[in-house]
């Protein structure tokens, strides 16, 4: 635990040392300005972990806000940085080519040059020649310092430090609006009511009385310190508006206690499904206090599956406890939700990671709906998620299980989602 601690602090050091040279070290060329930037950088340094485990504790809420928009600019600074390098890298090749051109082409001009001086007579100070007077002859090698001259190699060398420093505000700037720009617009996005996501799944042993039976999947709620009341009011709005069948809430509600965040679950009371709404485990709930949550969630009306099913009208839905639950001694157990039912009948299985579709194959299930993946959140970093989860958003196949992966409707940590907007699924299942 300790080396992982020490590998951290070191990257997180070498990420705001990239970040001050690029935006304050190549751009600035005062030292007292330089000191400013780099005691900014350490406060900046510090206010993400602060921000992180401040929040969590509960000691520090007041962080959330700056801390979090601050972790979501950092992040696309440095994405937006390392994108420049590209540019940046070949323009500085393109001017050092350039200049290694242009002192081959003054060399032979050097040359003749000496040579005209050798043929030329050696003239003393006030000589005349043809009743004109001459100054004395310059030494071989040292310029005269007379009116026009401006001394080329000097200029050369100015002009190429201008030309990086240009380079390097230009492109301090442009991350700089890049990253706020795209901040914005994420705040924007994921502080929105959720987007409706509409899909058509075929079950093969769906019985013709569940046929169109839509399901009304929503996971990642993520009631939290920047969340009020009006985030469950929109949330519960949105599932209302498609008037489903099942309601399936798969994980991630909340992030904090039922005494802190107990009002502001109050408006899912308001929920409505024409046969019930369902509540698994996800990994926030366990860093939450699980069970009072648990509690909670069936006095708003939603029913938790915990490794078990039930019986909708010839349709097997199954619940089980997310797979972070083991280290809480709450761990999912697939065989007691799935292994005596009857396989006849179509199964639709609430998990609240995608990854767990590697254990629930065995089963025969016929769908698996799921989140945690927020689908990315915050673009690119959904090329990372793929790292753990073997579907990121939408629908995919894990070990021959048919998947569907919604983005959340909420957000965790940063208030922040581009590329991956809040979602409700509806989840329409056909005959096949």
């Amino acid at each position: 635990m300790a080396i992982v601690a020490v590998i951290l602090v070191v990257v997180i050091g070498l990420v705001y040392a990239y970040l001050w040279k690029r935006l304050a070290g190549d751009t600035v060329r005062s030292r007292w300005a330089r000191r400013v930037s780099a005691v900014i950088a350490v406060a900046l340094g510090l206010l993400g972990p602060a921000t992180l485990i401040g929040v969590r504790s509960g000691h520090l809420k007041w962080l959330a806000w700056p801390g979090y928009l601050w972790l979501a600019l950092l992040f696309y600074l440095l994405v937006t940085l390392i994108v420049l390098e590209i540019p940046r890298l070949v323009l500085r090749l393109t001017w050092a080519r350039h200049g290694r051109t242009g002192k081959r082409a003054e060399a032979p001009q050097s040359r003749n040059l000496a040579a005209d001086r050798e043929l030329q007579p050696v003239i003393a100070a006030g000589e005349t020649i043809d009743g004109d007077t001459h100054a004395p002859a310059a030494e071989p090698g040292v310029r005269n310092s007379g009116p026009g001259n401006t001394g080329s190699g000097s200029g050369a060398v100015g002009e190429g430090m201008d030309r990086r420093l240009v380079l390097a505000r230009g492109a301090a700037i442009f991350a700089g609006l890049t990253a706020a720009g795209v901040t914005g617009y994420g705040v924007r996005t994921a502080t929105s009511a959720p987007r409706i996501d509409r899909v058509r799944i075929p079950i093969a042993k769906l019985p013709r009385a569940m046929d169109g039976t839509r399901l009304a999947v929503v996971s990642d709620i993520h009631l939290g310190p920047l969340t009020g009341i009006g985030h469950a009011q929109r949330i519960t709005r949105v599932i209302n508006s498609v008037n489903a069948d099942v309601v399936c809430v798969v994980g991630d509600l909340v992030d904090g206690t039922v005494a802190e965040l107990g009002r502001l679950a109050e408006p899912l009371r308001g929920i409505e499904s024409r046969r019930g709404a369902y509540f698994v485990t996800g990994n926030h709930e366990y860093y939450s206090g699980f069970e009072p949550w648990i509690g909670e969630v069936t006095e708003l009306g939603m029913r938790p599956l915990r490794n078990e099913r039930v019986e909708i009208d010839g349709l097997d839905l199954a619940g089980v406890n997310d797979l972070g639950g083991d280290q809480h001694g709450d761990p999912a157990d697939f065989g007691k939700a799935l292994g005596d039912r009857d396989r006849s009948r179509p199964v639709v299985l609430m998990a609240h990671q995608p990854l767990a579709a590697k254990d629930a194959a065995p089963y025969g299930v016929d769908l698996q709906v799921s989140g945690h993946t927020h689908g990315g959140q915050m673009a690119p970093f959904n090329l990372l998620v793929t790292l753990q989860q073997p579907v990121v958003s939408g629908f995919g196949r894990v070990d021959g299980v048919p998947v569907y992966v919604t983005n959340g409707a909420g957000f965790w940590g940063p208030p922040v989602r581009v590329g991956a907007p809040p979602q409700v699924t509806v989840v329409e299942l056909r005959m096949a």
